[in-house]
């Protein structure tokens, strides 16, 4: 395996912090310290964390631990999602296609979870 950069995980949750970064500069002004800043961090650290858990792969507890980070910050950006598609800043379609995304990631995250000896770990 080369790096980080290779993984799946990493591209896709690159691609959706993007997206989601893209997507709220449209959000009021009121909600910069709040939903804005939240949604950011959060679909961000699911990237960063992706990065921080490849580093730990020769330690499979380690590896494991810091991806269910990424499973936890990815389920945050689920419920940020919500809010945004609630109060009208994104448009049903934004949400599906952000939110299938979100959806593909975790999804990823459970396959190296019960898979870490396939990614290095160990």
């Amino acid at each position: 395996m080369g790096t980080y950069r290779d993984l799946v995980l990493y591209k896709k949750s690159f691609v959706l912090a993007m997206e989601i970064f893209v997507v709220t500069k449209q959000f009021p002004k009121e909600e910069t310290y709040s939903l804005t800043d939240q949604i950011r961090r959060s679909s961000r650290s699911t990237n960063i964390c992706t990065i921080e858990a490849y580093r730990k792969r020769k330690y499979p507890n380690h590896f494991v631990s810091k991806l269910t980070d990424v499973d936890m910050e990815n389920s945050e950006t689920q419920g940020w999602l919500e809010f945004a598609k609630e109060c009208n800043y994104i448009s049903i379609e934004v949400y599906n296609k952000l939110h299938g995304l979100s959806d593909e990631i975790g999804r990823l995250v459970q396959y190296m979870i019960d898979n870490p000896g396939k990614f290095g770990a160990g």
